[in-house]
């Protein structure tokens, strides 16, 4: 393998461990705040690109942008409200089996609003044959643009949850729900936040992806699933770890394409989980007990 293939594969590995990264991420923020794995996260990558795609046709592209990431963290938020807040105590099962029907249904009605038909958004800087040198091997600049925009985002979740109010209340929810109720925090408002911005960060990064990997009514699952290994892999709870979780399967699934036929990529993420669920369940980084924000 030459160096400038072993640097491709890498800058690969890293573009789209960065989007599995932040889906993982996406699951840590409702589950540390919540106890519930979402399984509709990657729905909200689809549907922050699918909008944007559809806005894109009548406002600039940054416009679509923004308000693609808005309408999304809206859908998030009445989610929450409708289907997951008026229940009293769910168990886990019960809740996997809301968010699976919940994916479903996010996903017939995209295939309804959007059918079947592959989009994508304009690459942010010149074309698909536009290109950077870096290191002696040529990338899209795109690549950049979603390793720099995924960077920001982990950045400002970390500040937000260390430094401002309403991420200190839901790192308290996350840390004793009933003790943060006590101190007048209210629990369900900040469930609801989690959604938000959970949609939030799972819609912008399925707009900087769309022109690279395109954007489908039917990709939430395949996320949803790969997000889910990173976290597990990290340690769920630990989105500092599912950062570098993300990547480590991205560079993974990047290399294997020399040794696996393609068809067969989407198996190594699954193979990973149940390895990781058999020998290590609390994950490569995490502790005997999921983290709560406090390790974010």
């Amino acid at each position: 393998m030459t160096i400038e293939l072993f640097l491709q594969y890498l800058f690969a590995g890293i573009t789209y461990g960065s989007l599995y990264a932040i889906v993982a991420i996406g699951f840590n923020i409702i589950y540390n705040t919540t106890g519930i794995i979402n399984f509709a996260q990657g729905e909200f990558v689809m549907l922050g690109g699918m909008i944007a795609v559809t806005l894109i046709n009548f406002v600039p592209l940054p416009i679509a942008i923004f308000l693609a990431v808005i309408l999304t963290m809206i859908i998030g938020a009445l989610i929450e409200m409708i289907f997951i807040r008026w229940l009293e105590s769910p168990s886990v099962l019960r809740m996997i089996i809301i968010t699976i029907g919940l994916s479903i249904i996010i996903r017939e009605v995209a295939l309804h609003v959007w059918d079947e038909s592959v989009r994508s958004l304009p690459y942010f800087v010149g074309n698909e044959i536009s290109s950077v040198t870096i290191l002696g091997t040529n990338i899209s600049p795109q690549v950049l643009w979603v390793v720099g925009v995924c960077s920001l985002m982990v950045v400002a979740l970390s500040l937000f949850f260390k430094f401002t109010s309403l991420g200190r209340e839901m790192r308290a929810c996350a840390a004793n729900r009933r003790a943060a109720i006590l101190c007048g925090i209210n629990a369900k408002n900040m469930v609801t936040l989690s959604f938000v911005l959970s949609a939030g960060i799972g819609a912008l990064a399925g707009c900087v992806m769309s022109p690279i990997t395109y954007t489908q009514y039917d990709m939430g699952p395949g996320l949803a699933i790969k997000g889910f290994t990173v976290a597990i892999l990290g340690g769920l709870g630990n989105s500092f770890a599912a950062v570098a979780a993300g990547l480590l399967l991205g560079i993974i699934e990047a290399f294997s394409i020399s040794v696996v036929p393609l068809a067969f990529q989407d198996a190594i993420a699954i193979t990973i989980l149940l390895i990781i669920l058999f020998i290590r369940p609390h994950g490569l980084f995490g502790s005997s007990e999921a983290a709560g924000l406090k390790e974010f």
